[in-house]
């Protein structure tokens, strides 16, 4: 059995060597610097547990005080790496995601992001590199303040070409280069 603290050592490996390394987010590497990312590993092993995880991080998030400093963090990344291994079913999960946050009258106030380690755009291969963009150890909900977006897309106006610029980034890499970076789960971990 893995640990919670491999699950999290493994999704900061992934975020500072791909996401930061490869600046695929020009936002996470502030928030990171400055200690601003909240790691939940979810111990849920269905889609309804977590669920009900998710409904905690999300009020969370939510009842932080922005105006608190320092702030205790700004964006959170809950892994759950015991639940929808299949990424068709994590796809699925989303909807309900999504629903509860209107359930919660959060939209416009928290917006939800996702990475699968078997992440998949519509109209892709599974072995197309773009979708390494989009690839994390371990199912993870990120879970980001959108006042933080709002002030984050105001420090950097041309927000919209982040995605292209990472299919090119991606493309030159290559998949022998994403698998040089070793940011994969870890394997054969023991507590």
């Amino acid at each position: 059995m893995i640990s919670n603290e491999i699950y999290i050592a493994d999704t900061q490996r992934w975020l500072e060597r791909a996401v930061i390394g490869l600046n695929l987010c020009p936002f996470a590497k502030a928030v990171h610097v400055k200690g601003l990312i909240r790691y939940v590993a979810s111990e849920a092993t269905t889609p309804a547990e977590l669920l009900s995880v998710l409904k905690i991080e999300l009020n969370s998030l939510a009842n932080m005080d922005e105006d608190r400093v320092p702030i205790a963090y700004d964006t959170t990344l809950l892994i759950a790496p015991s639940c929808l291994q299949e990424f068709l079913d994590f796809n699925d999960f989303l909807g309900k995601a999504d629903k509860l946050i209107a359930k919660m009258k959060l939209e416009g106030i928290i917006q939800l992001a996702n990475f699968h380690p078997q992440y998949q755009f519509a109209g892709t291969e599974p072995d197309d590199i773009t979708n390494f963009t989009n690839r994390a150890p371990y199912p993870t909900l990120h879970l980001l303040r959108e006042s933080s977006i709002a002030q984050a897309v105001e420090a950097f106006p041309e927000a919209e070409a982040i995605f292209g610029v990472n299919m090119q980034t991606m493309e030159r890499l290559g998949l022998k280069g994403w698998d040089e970076l070793q940011v994969g789960a870890t394997l054969n971990a023991t507590p």
